[in-house]
């Protein structure tokens, strides 16, 4: 008797511990932490984004002054309406000598390392940002009365790039809308002058 009374001690003992474990936990909450849920895709147009670049690259130099702008292919972001998920922008430091890229992807920026910088280099002519005031969505309607529309309707897969840079000879800064993966295999590239809004040609 006295082992059986025992073990029944030590079963209603392991009962109370076993409903005081339960009841500690809070009702509803998990046990374990919440994984974070993975950022939503985020677009912005150039203009946007090559802002949002030039303060940063402002804090590696004060003088610092864009020479170009371009937009990233990429699945989930086919260029429509002048936005993409990931934006690469150049800027150059006189003073320092120096040049710097500058990325901004899905809300974040990052930054290459510094480069060499001549003012003769045709593929760094810098540019005052306020010449900028005509933006990618309106470069892209522009694009699409001049084939664009037309070549979407055929081809709807076809990404849309954007490139942004300072012509030297037309003394103008450009939007150069491309249809298609790149510059040199796109179907269609319509420039726009980014300062008027104005269709200036399509390349070819």
């Amino acid at each position: 008797m006295r082992k059986r009374a025992v073990a029944v001690a030590i079963l209603a003992a392991g009962l109370i511990l076993i409903s005081m474990a339960g009841c500690s936990s809070e009702p509803g909450k998990p046990t374990t932490a919440a994984t974070a849920q993975p950022k939503a895709p985020e677009a912005l147009t150039g203009s946007g984004a090559l802002l949002k670049c030039y303060i940063s690259a402002r804090g590696w130099a004060q003088d610092a002054q864009p020479f170009r702008a371009e937009s990233v292919a990429a699945a989930d972001s086919k260029g429509r309406d002048g936005k993409a998920a990931e934006w690469r922008t150049g800027f150059a430091s006189p003073s320092l000598h120096s040049t710097k890229a500058y990325t901004w992807a899905n809300g974040d920026i990052s930054h290459g390392v510094d480069d060499t910088y001549s003012p003769t280099n045709s593929s760094t002519q810098v540019f005052n940002i306020q010449f900028l005031k005509t933006d990618t969505d309106k470069a892209f309607a522009v694009a699409q009365e001049h084939g664009g529309d037309k070549l979407l309707q055929k081809e709807p897969d076809t990404p849309v790039l954007y490139v942004l840079d300072w012509n030297r000879q037309e003394n103008a800064l450009l939007w150069h809308v491309i249809y298609g993966a790149d510059r040199d295999t796109a179907k269609l590239r319509v420039a726009v002058n980014a300062s008027t809004g104005e269709f200036a040609r399509v390349e070819k």
